[in-house]
């Protein structure tokens, strides 16, 4: 036999053994009702951790085998407020996690069976102190450093590869004033807008939105107009609907006692922000400080820290947004309930806890949410979350 006739069978043979592999994982997750993954930023002191479990059909969730897995950097072991700490590329292929209290962050890769490894090169120093929220588009990625309240609060951007390689990208490092502390930053569905919140601190001149058009070479533009001023106290989480990416939903955490809200806004391709409608809309809860919103651009969902709820509002077709109800969590007085994300399908919103370190399960019906009898799911000894992601097994 020629050897390009066995180079080209063993070729053959590597790819029957490679796609037999793929189907057992795939044939063993459909065996065990396996649907999907949760992943936590656990952000333990000292090495930190990603908690991660097995969703089921029916929405509950099971410890994975060999979990937590080590991220790499370290963790804070103290609670830090933030959406988006834990992020999933569009691939599904790799997480990336930021590392706090080390100033880093995180390349996982994702095994066919959803465990985790680091990927060559991880961690990677975030360009700051004290990375909080992630941004990624395709193989673009920001990254909001909080900073220590005197120097490192930025906005930061990098590289990442098909092979997993995050390589900081130069000149794209946007400084923030010491006041800043960013809780989110985040791109629009088609990568051509950044958004960044600025929580700011009790002085309302700090309450901002930072917006950017994201150049070719990935370098941001800063908008005209931008930095906007927040409709309410304390901006906070965020999200673009997902079948809209001109509309744009800030929470408004730090109004006070039964003062929450949240804000519409329209963002043209130019990074310009205006309000939609009556905006911002009271939801009557206290501290809404996560936004999720369901795949079909219906519903949003408000997480409320202060008064332990989360609100539930219907997306009109101008982007306007109605209040519909308030679900209370079964677990009651204690609990801090912080980020927030959606299943694959829709059917699921998961919840993490950064006071009773777990995650909270609410089937969803449109804009109804009702709590598991299952939940919560209990997070590894030592997690202090603020981070969650949800993928296809």
């Amino acid at each position: 036999m020629h050897l390009h006739a066995r180079i080209a069978g063993t070729i053959g043979m590597i790819a029957l053994i490679a796609a037999g592999l793929a189907w057992t994982a795939q044939a063993a997750a459909a065996a065990s009702g396996v649907v999907g993954h949760v992943y936590v930023n656990d952000n333990t002191a000292g090495t930190n951790t990603i908690g991660a479990f097995d969703e089921h059909a029916d929405g509950t969730l099971t410890a994975m085998p060999g979990s937590p897995f080590a991220a790499g950097g370290a963790g804070t072991g103290t609670i830090v407020g933030s959406q988006g700490s834990l992020q999933a590329t569009g691939d599904g292929r790799y997480l990336l996690a930021a590392d706090a209290g080390s100033n880093q962050i995180s390349v996982l890769r994702v095994r066919p069976d959803g465990t985790l490894s680091s990927a060559q090169g991880s961690p990677v120093a975030s360009g700051g102190i004290e990375p909080v929220s992630i941004a990624v588009h395709d193989g673009l990625v920001y990254v909001a450093n909080e900073g220590n309240g005197a120097t490192g609060s930025n906005y930061t951007g990098f590289r990442l590869n098909g092979g997993g390689h995050l390589t900081p990208l130069a000149g794209s490092t946007i400084p923030l004033p010491a006041t800043a502390n960013p809780g989110d930053i985040l791109f629009n569905g088609t990568g051509n807008n950044l958004i960044g919140i600025e929580v700011g601190t009790s002085d309302p001149s700090t309450f901002l939105i930072d917006s950017f058009v994201v150049g070719e070479d990935g370098r941001l533009t800063t908008a005209s107009g931008s930095p906007f001023a927040a409709e309410a106290a304390g901006p906070f989480g965020s999200e673009f609907s997902p079948t809209d990416p001109g509309h744009l939903y800030v929470s408004n955490a730090h109004g006070g006692a039964g003062n929450g809200s949240v804000s519409a806004f329209s963002v043209t391709e130019d990074g310009a922000l205006g309000s939609i409608g009556a905006s911002p809309y009271a939801d009557g809860q206290t501290a809404p400080c996560w936004v999720e919103i369901s795949h079909d651009g219906r519903y949003l969902f408000a997480v409320n820290t202060g008064s332990t709820t989360i609100s539930s509002y219907e997306i009109q077709a101008n982007g306007s947004l109605v209040h519909l109800s308030d679900a209370a969590f079964a677990s009651g007085v204690g609990i801090r309930p912080f980020d927030a994300r959606l299943d694959v399908g829709g059917n699921n919103l998961y919840v993490v806890d950064a006071a009773i370190h777990a995650v909270s399960v609410f089937s969803v019906d449109g804009g109804s949410l009702t709590e598991l009898v299952s939940s919560p799911a209990s997070l590894p000894a030592g997690a202090t979350p603020f981070g969650i992601v949800v993928t296809k097994a």
